[in-house]
């Protein structure tokens, strides 16, 4: 059965901030499956490093699937994948492999046989680190979603992309998106004994974005900066210390994104603060800005978009 929709047959891909947090990634998930999941898809692939929020977003657009991990005390060669025809009638329409987890266990010929098996059944498999199998399965995704400093979704036509031109760009990029989240604890943990309003999140390139309902009125942006950078300067260790918390040093923070952060705070580079509160006048927001891989005067150009074109 052909599957036609504009927004799938004219797009060649579209960026999304990749959100910090567990709650705001399985939201985006959501959000790209009900824009462009296909429900003829077969193969979705997921492109991405180890941390970069890969399982939650699989999770916002499948919820309820069975992910199979690989720390999971699980036995690959009995995983549903590789036994779909021993299942009999009650088996999976959605199968789920962890390509760098199976591969130490499984040849990857073996996997992508399973996958093409399962995919004639008019059955479907997310498969993450697809670009590790792409060059044995010799089949492009159907769907293909790249995990970076910004989330990329493309529906590969015959010319391309391919799983590697994705994980070349989501792979290098990631950092930047640990260094803001870092950065963005810092400063929560720099202001969380003053007066301050009610605040959503935002995104920006190489950055944080906080909107407060109102102006934060004892907000010295200078002092919180150099407040920020003596933290950086002391290369304080940053580690995960359960589904709610990271440790810095030695005091334990709340934070929404425990595994997205950079291993000590010296990792954090080219910190600035954008040194003026900016009036979100369509919904009423003051927004405290934040940036990290940035030269402070290029603070006014953070959310360009730069088209490569031939001379």
């Amino acid at each position: 059965m052909i599957y036609n929709n504009v927004r799938h047959e004219c797009n060649l891909y579209n960026f999304f901030f990749a959100p910090r947090g567990n709650r705001r990634m399985m939201e985006l998930g959501r959000k790209i499956a009900q824009m462009y999941l296909n429900p003829f898809d077969k193969i979705i692939g997921i492109v991405g490093a180890k941390d970069c929020g890969k399982s939650m977003l699989i999770k916002g657009m499948f919820p309820g699937i069975q992910i199979v991990e690989g720390d999971d005390e699980f036995d690959f060669q009995n995983m549903p994948l590789m036994n779909a025809e021993d299942v009999g009638f009650y088996t999976p329409r959605t199968f789920h492999v962890d390509v760098r987890a199976a591969s130490k266990f499984i040849p990857l010929e073996k996997i992508a046989q399973a996958i093409l098996d399962v995919t004639k059944q008019q059955k479907r498999v997310i498969v993450e680190y697809f670009e590790m199998l792409y060059p044995v399965l010799n089949r492009n995704a159907d769907l293909m979603i790249g995990i970076g400093e910004e989330v990329i979704v493309t529906r590969p036509s015959l010319f391309g992309p391919l799983p590697q031109n994705i994980a070349d760009i989501v792979y290098k990029s990631l950092i930047y998106r640990k260094m803001a989240h870092s950065a963005e604890d810092l400063y929560g943990y720099v202001v969380r004994n003053m007066e301050r309003p009610d605040y959503v999140r935002s995104d920006i390139r190489h950055g944080f974005v906080l909107d407060y309902v109102e102006k934060p009125i004892n907000f010295d942006l200078e002092y919180i900066e150099d407040k920020i950078k003596s933290l950086i300067a002391k290369d304080l260790p940053i580690r995960y210390y359960d589904e709610e918390h990271i440790k810095i040093g030695d005091e334990i923070l709340a934070c929404t994104g425990p595994l997205m952060h950079v291993e000590s705070t010296g990792q954090i580079e080219n910190f600035s603060m954008v040194k003026k509160f900016f009036h979100d006048a369509r919904f009423g927001y003051y927004i405290v800005a934040g940036t990290v891989g940035h030269k402070e005067e290029e603070s006014d150009r953070l959310n360009t978009i730069d088209i490569m074109t031939a001379e």
